[in-house]
């Protein structure tokens, strides 16, 4: 079997077991082991971590500079570019769209306001709402970030993450308190993000606003980290009702899991 050479003809040749372009593919599961890294990584790191030679990694990195994908820093590693913000922006948009109709399954089987919510940087951003039915209900308008800590969907996003990055993340942003109820110290939040692993869903028990109740799941194997929720006053969001609610909850992550995942496959 031939190895991996620099030369343009072999990288641009499709590959025969997915039917894609090798360069193509390459220069996007390098994007994304940059993003896994942190965003900013040399170059002799993502020739070890993708098993390509040096030459390969650096033509393919400065394709990806040149079209503004990936830049440069001062100490000669290379970040993440300014052009991603604008295609990520769609791809949110895209993916509240998307998800719309799971959310009204979820009004419709619950009847309470149904979110979806994505972990970026260091915050949470609201990309999808359908609202409930009720006069009484909650919402949060699409686009709005809030603090992790606070939040239910915040919860759900990081309790898969390790401890110390919640902690790093945690110092960063601080932890005010919204309500009384808010938790506002690293361990307080950290043994909360225990009990989310425990019972596989987070609450939201008025620690963002006063009065409101809110339940959320993460989306499993969402292209980028998203949890789903529902909202609505203490009173109608109670003990009995989440035990009603959460299947319901997993049950429409799952699918629309399935869904994102199927959206990226090529039309047959």
């Amino acid at each position: 079997m031939p190895t991996p050479s620099a030369s343009s003809t072999d990288a641009a040749k499709p590959n025969a077991a997915s039917g894609g372009v090798q360069s193509l593919e390459r220069a996007f599961d390098l994007l994304e082991r940059m993003a896994d890294a942190g965003g900013e990584v040399g170059l002799s790191e993502l020739s070890v971590s993708s098993g390509l030679p040096l030459p390969t990694i650096h033509r393919l990195v400065r394709t990806l500079v040149s079209c503004g994908y990936v830049r440069q820093q001062p100490n000669r590693r290379y970040a993440l570019g300014p052009r991603l913000i604008r295609l990520g922006e769609s791809s949110s948009r895209l993916l509240g769209t998307w998800a719309r109709p799971y959310l009204a399954r979820l009004v419709e089987e619950t009847g309470e306001t149904a979110n979806m919510a994505l972990l970026d940087g260091d915050e949470i951003v609201y990309v999808a709402q359908v609202p409930s039915k009720h006069s009484m209900r909650m919402f949060t308008e699409v686009g709005r970030r809030v603090l992790p800590h606070s939040t239910g969907v915040g919860k759900a996003l990081l309790a898969d993450i390790p401890p110390d990055q919640v902690r790093s993340l945690l110092a960063r942003t601080g932890m005010p308190a919204a309500t009384e109820k808010t938790l506002t110290t690293p361990e307080g939040f950290l043994a909360a993000l225990e009990d989310v692993r425990r019972l596989g869903y987070a609450v939201d028990d008025n620690e963002q606003e006063i009065g409101v109740r809110c339940l959320a799941v993460s989306v499993p194997d969402s292209p980028t980290a998203a949890a789903i929720s529902i909202s609505g006053p203490a009173g109608r969001v109670t003990e009995e009702a989440t035990e009603r609610i959460v299947p319901v909850l997993k049950q429409v992550a799952a699918e629309l899991s399935v869904a994102l995942a199927s959206s990226g496959s090529p039309a047959h």
